[in-house]
């Protein structure tokens, strides 16, 4: 799969209102047939950073999201609600899910 992580740093005058600003472009990518998540989470640290935390079944996958019309309109309306250009980090990985943290398993 491919698995992406990106921090985006909204203008403060949008951050509360982000999750409605995105709402479109993130139940489009949801519904695409090769995304197998696309959530977004907001830092603790700074309330106008948001961390988007997603994943494509493959290669294939992924052309398809950025090649697709919601990510062509987000490219053009996202950027003006932010501070800088988001970071990102993007890699494959050999598997299809998320794996147990077994060093904190929960014990009933």
């Amino acid at each position: 799969m491919i698995f992406i992580t990106a921090k985006f740093r909204v203008k403060p005058e949008y951050a509360e209102r982000w999750p409605e600003i995105t709402r479109e472009f993130t139940e489009a990518t949801r519904n695409e047939p090769g995304c197998l998540w696309f959530d977004w989470s907001r830092s603790l640290d700074d309330p106008t950073e948001y961390v988007l935390v997603e994943a494509f079944r493959d290669g294939d996958a992924g052309a398809a999201h950025v090649q697709s019309g919601h990510f062509e309109s987000a490219v053009q309306t996202l950027p003006p609600h932010l501070v800088e250009t988001p970071r990102i980090v993007n890699t494959v990985l050999e598997q299809d899910d998320w794996s147990q943290l077994g060093e904190m398993a929960v014990q009933d």
